[in-house]
């Protein structure tokens, strides 16, 4: 039977001696590539497009916020894209700590700089140190993780490359995670996942400090 556990893993997670270094993420064409939508100004975004665009600009430190001045041209998804977003991180059902790691995961497997570069900032910003965001480029089943995150993050890779999570790791992610966020946790991949894409076939740029 499913357990709920609402809080991070309160022992720490000590990484193994024959931990692989990394695992080869996918490449990302983004990085040379240039972006299929121009990033957007007031007239293409609208007034909630470019409002949610400059405050996320002004909170990270950059010229634009490219993911919200590329998404916003469809003025009609973005307020619900962004409210559905909001629901997975910040708002979220799991922990910001497990989220975070999870993000972290999905931009490494999919090879997504531009997700990566931003969950580096938010993970450090909700508590996950410099050896948390490694180990995350490293494979979850021997990364040494405790047996929870080992069971989250592989569930990760699975649903990431497969499109499923494999029986025994549903079975083991069920003696850690209660029902509602297991769904939470599927979803969230699948949202996160679909963002990588987004991202990539868009060819949206990293942004640029002020």
């Amino acid at each position: 039977m499913s357990q709920p556990h609402d809080s991070p893993d309160a022992s720490p997670d000590t990484p193994t001696p024959d931990s692989p270094a990394t695992d080869t993420p996918a490449p990302d064409p983004s990085l040379s590539a240039t972006p299929r939508i121009r990033p957007g100004g007031f007239r293409e975004l609208g007034p909630v497009g470019w409002a949610v665009n400059r405050l996320g600009a002004r909170v990270t430190g950059k010229r634009d916020v490219h993911l919200f001045a590329t998404l916003g041209h469809a003025r009609r998804l973005f307020p619900a894209w962004l409210a559905y977003s909001g629901m997975m991180m910040p708002f979220g059902i799991l922990d910001r700590r497990t989220t975070e790691l999870v993000i972290l995961r999905i931009a490494w497997v999919r090879g997504s700089a531009y997700e990566r570069a931003h969950h580096e900032r938010i993970g450090a910003s909700v508590g996950l140190d410099d050896d948390d965001i490694a180990r995350t480029t490293r494979d979850p089943a021997t990364a040494g993780w405790s047996p929870r995150l080992r069971a989250v993050l592989v569930a990760v890779d699975e649903q990431v490359r497969t499109k499923d999570i494999a029986d025994d790791t549903w079975a083991e992610l069920g003696s850690h995670l209660d029902e509602a966020q297991l769904v939470a946790l599927v979803q969230l991949i699948a949202q996160y996942d679909g963002l990588a894409t987004a991202l990539h076939t868009l060819r949206i740029q990293p942004d640029v400090p002020r």
